[in-house]
C-alpha cells in the first residue's frame, strides 16, 4: 500500500514519538519500560503498515496499537500475590511493589467499554487517547461544560463499576496496596 515503508515510519517517528512517549508514560511508570513499549510500537508499525487500509486513519491506528502494547505489557508482567484471607480472594503486595496498582489500572479500559455510549466515548477520547476536555467538546460539537460533565459523570460511573467489583485499600501515599473481589460476576478481577 505504501511506497516506502521506512520513509513512512520515519515520518511517523518524527511527528509522533514525543506524543506517544507521553501517552505511554501516563500509563506506565518505569521509564525503561516506556522506552521499550515505544520501540515495540514502532517495530509493529513497521511490520504492519501495509495492512492499514485507509492511510488517513493512520494516527487512530497507531494509538490503538499503542494501547494494545500497553495492555500486553501489563498482561505479561507476573505479579506476586500473597493470600491474606482464606475466606475471601484477597491479595497483598510487598512494600514498594506496584504490581497490584498496575493490575487494577489495567482493568479500567475494559470497564470503560461497559459504560453507556456517551460516557464511554468521552473517557476513551480523554483518558485513553489523551484529548483535553476542550478538544473533546470541539470533536463532539458540544459545549465545554457539556464535555466536562460527560467526563465527570463517566468517571463517576467507572468508579461505581470498579467499587462494585472490588474493595480497594490504599497506602498513605495513595497507591493501591490491596484489593478484594466483592462481586463474583466481575470479569476484570
Amino acid at each position: 500500500m505504501f511506497q516506502d515503508t521506512t520513509e513512512i515510519v520515519g515520518t511517523l517517528w518524527a511527528e509522533s514519538r514525543n506524543r506517544l512517549h507521553s501517552f505511554i508514560a501516563r500509563r506506565v511508570k518505569n521509564d525503561a519500560d516506556v522506552e521499550d513499549i515505544l520501540q515495540d510500537v514502532f517495530f509493529k508499525i513497521y511490520q504492519n503498515i501495509d495492512t492499514l487500509k485507509d492511510p488517513e486513519k493512520i494516527y487512530p491506528w497507531v494509538f490503538q496499537m499503542t494501547r494494545n502494547a500497553i495492555a500486553d505489557y501489563y498482561r505479561s508482567r507476573k505479579a506476586e500475590f500473597t493470600e491474606i484471607d482464606e475466606d475471601a480472594p484477597a491479595f497483598a503486595i510487598k512494600p514498594n511493589d506496584t504490581s497490584v496498582e498496575e493490575k487494577v489500572l489495567s482493568w479500567l479500559e475494559p470497564m470503560i467499554l461497559e459504560l453507556p455510549d456517551t460516557y464511554r466515548e468521552a473517557l476513551l477520547l480523554t483518558d485513553i487517547n489523551g484529548l483535553t476536555q476542550k478538544e473533546l467538546s470541539e470533536k463532539l460539537d458540544i459545549s465545554l461544560s457539556g464535555a466536562k460533565s460527560r467526563v465527570q459523570r463517566g468517571r463517576e460511573k467507572l468508579k461505581d463499576i470498579l467499587l462494585d467489583c472490588c474493595k480497594l485499600e490504599f497506602a498513605q501515599s495513595g497507591a493501591i496496596v490491596e484489593y478484594r473481589q466483592q462481586n463474583a460476576d466481575c470479569a476484570a478481577c
